[in-house]
């Protein structure tokens, strides 16, 4: 029986059961269907939504508008040049303001406390699509895809390669927590997840049977992986001052094949994108003239190997937001 989480926001995992989250990639799956058979599904005509953008995406941007279409939605993109937000107008009132407009409101930007607070004030479903400190839309497209693969995840080991502190990282620990998965963070020792996030997700896992386990070792975090996982070193709005001091602690830690091989047969790749694993962007070829480094975070060796599924997992963006626009709308 399909649960009911309409009127909620979607700020992080931590505020979804586990029956909630597996209900949304049910859901997920079943637009998914709809997509690919050609059928028709635009049952939330009547509704407006608007997306707040402070930092800029391509899947983000595009997942979120295809899907409100697709549920026949009618979508207002704001940038940051296009919204007073917090700069003649706070941001409460403008939350109110958009919440008399609108039926739901997405959020990309940095603080967590934007999204709660817009979520506090607006009166509408608000939905995170990346702060500092988590990336939930994200989440359901991995476990989508994973699911895909291998059908239950329960137990399975999924592995994050890098800075283990950052929004995807902490995101990708709680929805393991949450379904029950061996979660592996694999990354320098002062990359680690906050303190509190670790507690946390550890009592969530004396409730799903869920492993969480924390090492510096690459070979240790490969052993018996089902999916590598891996994001860039440096994000959005971090100085480029940072790049030498990045890639000295995260080089060891590149998904390349000697990486891979580590791993079981059957393991997948996956990537919430965009990634640096050649040199045909400007950030990949200023690296290269700069460190040697022909690949940053993971290498073309996997990226576009048969283990490589990033562009499922990115297609899959569009369906779980879907799915979590519908849930929380209709």
């Amino acid at each position: 029986m399909a649960l009911n989480i309409r009127g909620r926001s979607f700020l992080t995992l931590l505020d979804y059961t586990p029956e909630e989250i597996n209900y949304l990639l049910d859901l997920s799956a079943e637009f998914k269907r709809m997509k690919q058979t050609g059928t028709a599904h635009k049952w939330l005509s009547d509704k407006q939504i608007v997306l707040l953008f402070e930092k800029t995406s391509t899947r983000t941007r595009c997942s979120f508008e295809v899907a409100a279409r697709d549920l026949g939605m009618g979508v207002t993109f704001l940038d940051p040049g296009s919204s007073q937000m917090g700069k003649k107008e706070s941001l409460a009132d403008t939350a109110k303001v958009l919440g008399r407009l609108y039926d739901g409101i997405e959020y990309r930007g940095y603080k967590q406390s934007v999204v709660e607070d817009l979520a506090k004030y607006s009166g509408v479903p608000v939905w995170n699509g990346l702060t500092d400190d988590f990336h939930p839309t994200q989440m359901l497209a991995d476990i989508l895809t994973a699911r895909e693969e291998f059908g239950d995840l329960r137990g399975r080991k999924l592995t994050f390669f890098g800075d283990a502190r950052n929004n995807v990282a902490n995101s990708l620990m709680v929805v393991c927590a949450k379904l029950g998965l061996h979660y592996c963070a694999c990354g320098p020792k002062e990359l680690m997840p906050a303190e509190w996030l670790i507690e946390k997700c550890h009592d969530i896992a004396g409730e799903t049977g869920a492993v969480l386990e924390f090492t510096d070792d690459p070979a240790q975090g490969a052993k018996d992986c089902d999916i590598l996982y891996t994001d860039i070193w440096l994000s959005m709005g971090e100085p480029a001052e940072l790049w030498e001091q990045r890639i000295r602690l995260l080089l060891p830690y590149q998904v390349n094949g000697a990486l891979l091989e580590k791993a079981k047969p059957t393991a997948i790749f996956l990537h919430c994108l965009p990634a640096f694993h050649d040199r045909e962007t400007t950030v990949g070829e200023e690296i290269y003239q700069k460190f040697g480094l022909e690949a940053m975070e993971v290498t073309d060796e996997v990226f576009l190997g048969t283990h490589a599924r990033q562009f499922r997992e990115a297609e899959n963006r569009m369906h779980t937001i879907k799915a979590v626009l519908y849930a929380t709308l209709h």
